[in-house]
């Protein structure tokens, strides 16, 4: 990532946008998710607080692909760590995925 103030700075608006609310960056958290003993996604995601979201109070994102991509999931349940969102994140991921290669 050639400059990570303008990456975060684009995923917050895309947070902001999305979400419609408020979002400052507050950690880069690393996520190594295995399954069965195979990495199927390893990087950084970014935790961001919100302020005017009616139910979240948390958000994480990352991105992803050329062109770039972003992920971003609320921490509501059942989603409790950075960790929980990747998970989300990747199944939504394989699933578009599928429904890509299905039409």
């Amino acid at each position: 990532m050639p400059n990570k103030q303008d990456y975060l700075a684009r995923l917050q608006t895309t947070i902001q946008q999305l979400h419609n609310c408020g979002a400052v960056h507050l950690q880069t958290v690393q996520v190594h998710e295995e399954f069965h003993r195979r990495t199927i996604w390893k990087g950084d995601v970014e935790v961001f607080d919100l302020t005017g979201h009616p139910k979240a109070k948390r958000c994480y994102g990352w991105s992803y692909g050329d062109p770039e991509e972003f992920i971003t999931i609320l921490k509501l349940p059942p989603i409790e760590s950075a960790q929980d969102a990747v998970k989300v994140g990747v199944s939504q991921q394989k699933k578009v995925k599928k429904e890509a290669w299905s039409q």
